[in-house]
């Protein structure tokens, strides 16, 4: 069941670990003037009031999972446009999104860089960011640094929607405008070819 004309736009932006996902996000949503939900930031609030533990936060991920489309469910319900940022892959997120488009219109972005880009930004933010400690980072480079880990095993969302790639190496390609450009243009609009460079 396809929504309503006037249904809000949900913003899917997605891609592997140190595509850029969240910086973009978070852009986006600024340059557009809607809420960003970010899958990390909320586990990152989870773990926050867990406080202190030995173990790692891998059992939070399904709570995470819940809580992030709860959210993403009531701000479809009440026709708020956001930008939801996570390292959607098809198996598992794919059913949750289906259950959206009843109320929303989706729209997938999905960033790009290539493979030693993303371990160079994986590598820096876990020393850097205090707040990845949530995220078990460094199985993530260990992972990378095996080879058992490539941007090639990131299997994107695959739905019947209108798509974006966005190259994330230097800057945005497309730029930030076509992006937006994209995310504002309702149903009756022409869709954007995926990956098309509409920035100039």
């Amino acid at each position: 069941m396809a929504p309503p004309h006037a249904a809000p736009v949900l913003v899917i932006v997605s891609g592997p670990s140190g595509a850029g996902k969240s910086t973009l996000a978070h852009a986006l949503a600024n340059l557009i003037g809607v809420p960003a939900i970010i899958r990390d930031e909320i586990k990152q609030g989870m773990v926050l009031a867990a406080g202190p533990r030995d173990a790692d936060f891998e059992d939070l991920n399904i709570p995470v999972l819940h809580a992030f489309f709860d959210t993403l469910t009531v701000l479809a319900r009440a026709e708020v446009s956001v930008v939801a940022e996570a390292a959607f892959q098809d198996r598992l997120w794919r059913p949750n999104l289906l259950r959206l488009s009843k109320f929303a219109e989706i729209r997938i972005i999905h960033c790009t860089a290539p493979q030693h880009v993303l371990h160079d930004r994986i590598t820096h933010r876990a020393e850097y960011d205090p707040h990845r400690r949530a995220h078990n980072d460094a199985d993530l480079i260990a992972e990378i640094a095996a080879g058992t880990r490539t941007a090639d095993s990131f299997v994107p969302v695959k739905m019947d929607v209108a798509e974006m790639t966005v190259d994330t190496t230097n800057g945005y390609r497309p730029g930030l405008d076509a992006i937006a450009r994209f995310i504002t243009n309702r149903l009756h609009d022409a869709p954007t070819p995926v990956g098309l460079d509409t920035s100039t």
